[in-house]
C-alpha cells in the first residue's frame, strides 16, 4: 500500500467519525427564554427533537445520529428547566411556554438552511410540540411525530401532517390506558393524519429501547422522507 494510501484510511475514519458529531448551539425564544441545543447533521429538511419529562437532549443521540446519517438537519433541544434552558425572567412553571421553545427552534432550523421542518415529540415534548403546532403559523410546522404526546386542549388546531404512535398498553397513573385518550386526540386532529399502534407498553421515547425500536425508527423516517 503506498504511503497515500496510507494516509488516507485514517482521514477516512476521522471524517466518518466527526460527520454526525453534534454542534452545540443555543439561540432565544420569542417570550424571552433561552434554549440550548445539540445541532447534528445537515440538509434542507430539518427536524425538531423534543424530549419527555424524564429526559434532556441527549436522550435522542442514538435517533438524531439515524436522523442525520437520512439527510437530515437535526436540533435536540433542552425544554426551559432542563440544563442550560430558561424561562424568561419571573417565570416560575418550568412548563409555562414550552411550546416557544419547539418554535424557536423550527425558526433557527430555517434561518440555517432548512426549507421543511418537522418536529418529533415524546409525552411532555410530544404535548410541546402539538401545542406549537396548534399555536404555529400555516407551512411553519410541516410535518408533527407524536409519541404517546399529553393531550392538548385543542388538537383540532393541529398543522400539517401527523403521525400518532403509542404503545397498545401504555399505562397511565392509576392503571387505566393511555390509548383510549390518545385515540380521541387523533380522532379530533385534522387531515393529514396516520395512527400507528405498537405491541407492548413502554411510554414514548422508552419505545426505542424495547424490540419495537427498530420498527418506530423505520417509521418515523419513512414518514419524515415521504413525498
Amino acid at each position: 500500500m503506498s504511503p497515500a494510501r496510507c494516509l488516507s484510511v485514517p482521514f477516512v475514519l476521522i471524517l466518518a467519525s466527526t460527520a454526525f458529531a453534534q454542534q452545540a448551539v443555543t439561540f432565544s425564544t420569542q417570550d424571552g427564554g433561552l434554549v440550548e441545543a445539540d445541532l447534528y447533521g445537515e440538509g434542507s429538511h430539518g427536524v425538531v427533537l423534543a424530549h419527555g419529562g424524564r429526559f434532556d437532549k441527549e436522550s435522542w443521540v442514538d435517533e438524531a445520529r439515524a436522523l442525520a446519517e437520512a439527510g437530515f438537519q437535526v436540533l435536540a433541544i433542552n425544554f426551559r428547566g432542563y440544563g442550560e434552558s430558561r424561562p424568561p425572567s419571573g417565570v416560575t412553571d418550568r412548563y409555562e411556554g414550552c411550546h416557544y421553545d419547539v418554535l424557536a427552534a423550527v425558526s433557527y432550523l430555517r434561518e440555517h438552511g432548512a426549507e421543511e421542518v418537522s418536529v418529533v415529540g415524546g409525552s411532555f415534548g410530544g404535548w410541546a410540540a402539538a401545542n406549537a403546532s396548534a399555536a404555529s403559523e400555516p407551512g411553519e410546522i410541516d410535518r408533527l411525530v407524536l409519541l404517546a404526546h399529553g393531550s392538548i386542549e385543542h388538537p383540532e388546531r393541529m398543522k400539517g401532517r401527523k403521525l400518532f404512535i403509542i404503545a397498545r398498553d401504555d399505562p397511565q397513573g392509576g392503571g387505566a390506558l393511555r390509548l383510549p385518550a390518545f385515540r380521541d386526540q387523533f380522532e379530533r386532529a385534522p387531515e393529514p393524519k396516520e395512527l400507528l399502534v405498537l405491541e407492548g407498553s413502554a411510554h414514548a421515547q422508552w419505545i426505542f429501547g424495547t424490540e419495537q425500536g427498530e420498527r418506530l425508527m423505520d417509521e418515523i423516517l419513512r414518514f419524515l422522507g415521504a413525498p
